[in-house]
């Protein structure tokens, strides 16, 4: 009897300990490190989609802007990594730009271009 109570505390305890344990989830250069799709709503060409790439190297991140298709439109200049907001620049068309995204979820971000445009980006799934 007195190791069925055992048994029985023992699981008890085990799915205490279980229910409380949470997966950490990713911040700072480790949350943004991939591929993102974006969409920059209401440029004056309208709505611009693009893939922003981008790899932790050396604890940095590094990076470049592509397409839709892939192809590689601006390499990221620099980027700042701030708690859960993140800013890359780049040279686009001429011009150079800063975009800001900040983490809504794991796999949601959402900011802007210049100040002046909104961004939502959500992270590109590999296919398992």
């Amino acid at each position: 009897m007195k190791t069925v109570q055992t048994f029985f505390l023992a699981c008890a305890f085990i799915v205490a300990l279980s229910s409380c344990a949470r997966a950490q989830s990713k911040s700072g250069a480790d949350y943004f490190s991939g591929k993102w799709n974006v969409l920059v709503k209401g440029t004056p060409q309208g709505d611009s989609r693009m893939i922003m790439h981008l790899e932790n190297k050396e604890g940095k991140l590094a990076g470049a802007i592509q397409d839709t298709t892939g192809n590689q439109i601006a390499k990221i200049d620099s980027v700042s990594v701030a708690s859960e907001e993140l800013t890359v620049y780049f040279n686009a068309s001429g011009y150079d730009v800063y975009m800001n995204l900040k983490k809504k979820d794991e796999d949601h971000a959402a900011g802007g271009l210049l100040g002046m445009f909104d961004a939502v980006a959500d992270r590109v799934k590999l296919i398992k």
